[in-house]
């Protein structure tokens, strides 16, 4: 069996073959990625624009829908009584 010592290649430790390197091609991949998240966030927000703003305060039919929220008064606390009291 061969052993580390007896192979030629320089062995790296589990830890630091494990972090990636730094430099432009680490920059480009996070510039890349951040850019196409930000865009397909841009279209999935423009794809919906119409369904987000049937929901704004500013819709005609506000009254309307606070007609259906509208739940009165509320009612009264109800307290048990307590014997001895």
């Amino acid at each position: 069996m061969a052993t580390i010592s007896r192979l030629s290649r320089n062995a790296l430790g589990a830890t630091r073959a494990r972090q990636g390197q730094l430099g432009r091609h680490m920059f480009w991949v996070l510039a890349v990625s951040t850019a196409l998240a930000a865009l397909a966030l841009f279209g999935a927000w423009s794809w919906r624009a119409d369904d987000l703003a049937s929901t704004a305060p500013h819709n005609a039919r506000q009254p309307a829908d606070a007609k259906a929220f509208d739940m009165g008064e509320p009612a009264a606390l109800q307290t048990t009584p307590t014997p001895g009291r």
